[in-house]
């Protein structure tokens, strides 16, 4: 049998030696799956700061700007469904790196349009390209991680996509000055094609048939059963829950096992239909902040790069914590930071209208807004997981990101047409009233959880 990389191992040595131990492959796996992820979401973000430069190369007004800037939303729309199907029938491990360099061949293919017309059919390739991978990603995170940890993990996943929009404003702010909008899109549509590859290498879907994940981890992930301290037990017995989980309508539950069922259930399609509102939150601070910076403040274009960094940096940090507490501190539970970050998004909208002028207090107020509305994010796409079997998760994830990215289709559009007719106070107050509206659908949601709190 042929040694492996020289060590003098065979396959079956190899195997042992990797039966033998616990691996924790897993958090490469999602390491793996934040640099992707974060690689597609820049590729999604960067026509947001560049729109005001391309503004210039191709007069429009704000309607037909906003339009450019949602195109992508709806490709992905498109997509997203035939993503899962796709996920499902063929796995992730040969859907996801078409999907990447697909993205990254129509990213280039931007920075060479030649009027507004091309600028459109480009980013709705983009959005197209992309769809598959936003079921791709959260379907191998509920495969590869225990029920325990599906809370961090998938927070850490939803911060990539807060990541991304964080380092394209300085990247394209250092790029614009230096050669130009067009090599924008140039130079984040290189890395791509490479990190693709890695996955297809690296990744299988299921853990048990990857070389590198140990059969003890393989059955961690299986089981969701390890070995705890006493210290670990006993912290966790302390907490009461009772209060909380007729707070939130804790039931009992027995996951949805067929698509039919999942376009049925109210739990399904009203945390669909809430994770709209807080995709449109996002999809304007990433799609119109620089603008509004530009226009309204009258920020020079290193400091817009900067305030329009800081949401997404209090996002990244929100999305971590908010995953940490809901595993740890609320049982599992996701429905109650979901609805925490829904009314204080809310409130951060209102307070958007009185923003200070100054770039630092500014960017300060933008940095608490990204970590409120971020708590309870990725609540939103790990609530499916309990919800509903393994096999039928990809279909969920294509529920719930249609749901959202709807809300990235729409809301571009919408805001370049208030802008036209009205003002930004206008903006953050249609803005607050779409939280409020998502309050009220996760409070009519349901919690699913294997034991209530008795």
């Amino acid at each position: 049998m042929a040694e492996q990389a020289g060590l003098g191992l065979t396959d079956v040595g190899a195997d042992s030696m990797v039966a033998g131990k616990t691996s924790y492959y897993r958090w490469f796996v999602l390491f793996l799956i934040f640099v992707i992820y974060t690689l597609a979401t820049a590729d999604r973000a960067n026509i947001g700061v560049a729109m005001p430069f391309i503004r210039e190369a191709f007069p429009m007004s704000n309607t037909e700007a906003g339009a450019i800037m949602s195109i992508f939303f709806l490709g992905y729309v498109i997509s997203m469904l035939p993503g899962g199907l796709l996920n499902k029938k063929f796995g992730v491990r040969v859907v996801f790196p078409a999907s990447v360099v697909l993205t990254s061949v129509f990213t280039a293919l931007v920075g060479f349009a030649g009027s507004a017309l091309q600028l459109k059919i480009f980013r709705l390739g983009v959005g197209l390209s992309e769809g598959p991978l936003a079921v791709g990603m959260p379907t191998t995170i509920n495969n590869w991680f225990p029920q325990r940890e599906k809370g961090l993990a998938t927070g850490i996943f939803i911060a990539a996509s807060k990541f991304g929009p964080l380092i394209v404003p300085p990247l394209c702010a250092v790029i614009i000055k230096a050669w130009g909008w067009e090599w924008v899109f140039w130079s984040f549509a290189i890395p791509g094609c490479f990190f693709a590859l890695l996955w297809y290498v690296l990744v299988q879907d299921n853990p048990a048939d990857s070389r590198f994940c140990s059969r003890a981890e393989s059955q961690y992930i299986l089981t969701d059963n390890r070995e705890e301290s006493p210290s670990v037990g006993t912290l966790r017995r302390t907490y009461d829950l009772r209060w909380l989980d007729r707070l939130i309508r804790a039931r009992n539950h027995e996951p949805l096992g067929s698509a039919k069922g999942l376009f049925s259930s109210w739990n399904m399609m009203g945390s669909a239909a809430g994770y709209f509102f807080m995709v449109a939150i996002t999809t304007t601070m990433m799609s119109w902040l620089p603008t509004y910076l530009i226009t309204v403040k009258k920020l020079a274009i290193m400091k817009m790069a900067f305030a329009s960094a800081a949401p997404f940096a209090g996002a990244v940090a929100g999305n971590m914590i908010g995953g940490w507490l809901s595993d740890n501190l609320l049982g599992k539970r996701r429905k109650p930071l979901m609805l925490v970050s829904s009314i204080t998004t809310a409130l951060m909208m209102y307070a958007l209208i009185y923003s200070p002028e100054d770039p630092w207090l500014l960017g300060t107020l933008l940095f608490v807004t990204g970590l409120l509305l971020s708590l309870g994010f990725s609540g939103f796409v790990v609530y499916p997981m309990r919800l509903v079997s393994k096999d039928v998760y990809p279909i969920a994830a294509s529920i719930t990101n249609i749901g959202g990215q709807l809300g990235g289709f729409i809301t571009p559009i919408v805001v370049g047409v208030i802008l036209d007719n009205y003002n930004w106070d206008v903006v953050f107050l249609t803005l607050a009233a779409g939280c409020l509206l998502c309050f009220l659908l996760v409070i009519s949601l349901e919690e699913p959880v294997d034991e209530v709190a008795a």
